[in-house]
């Protein structure tokens, strides 16, 4: 999980809402640059031995699809977060996701 939240700030909302221990790893914006910097989301995959390639950036916010264009890996978009869909177009995502359970299906169709 790349974030723009702080690490105490995201440790809040796993616990809250029961997603605790879910996530193998994160990065937050106290410890390290934030979005749309690339290197959140660099120092993942060189923590999880990924290639940009391999990683997929899924985001609610232009700027996690700016972070995905910086670090060289694709990128899904969902619009029920912060953005409607036509903020992402020029960030050409492979799909702009409306539901959790239309990023479940693309997910189970592309991953």
């Amino acid at each position: 999980m790349a974030t723009g939240k702080t690490r105490r700030g995201l440790d809040d909302v796993l616990n809250t809402s029961q997603l605790k221990g879910m996530f193998d790893g994160s990065r937050t914006a106290d410890e390290t640059a934030s979005k749309p910097n690339p290197l959140m989301l660099l120092e993942l995959m060189r923590e999880f031995g990924t290639d940009p390639e391999a990683t997929l950036m899924i985001g609610d916010t232009t700027h996690d699809l700016q972070l995905a264009a910086n670090a060289g890996t694709p990128s899904v978009a969902v619009s029920y977060g912060a953005h409607e869909r036509e903020a992402f177009e020029e960030f050409t995502p492979l799909t702009v996701a409306h539901s959790t359970a239309e990023l479940k299906d693309w997910l189970l169709a592309h991953a």
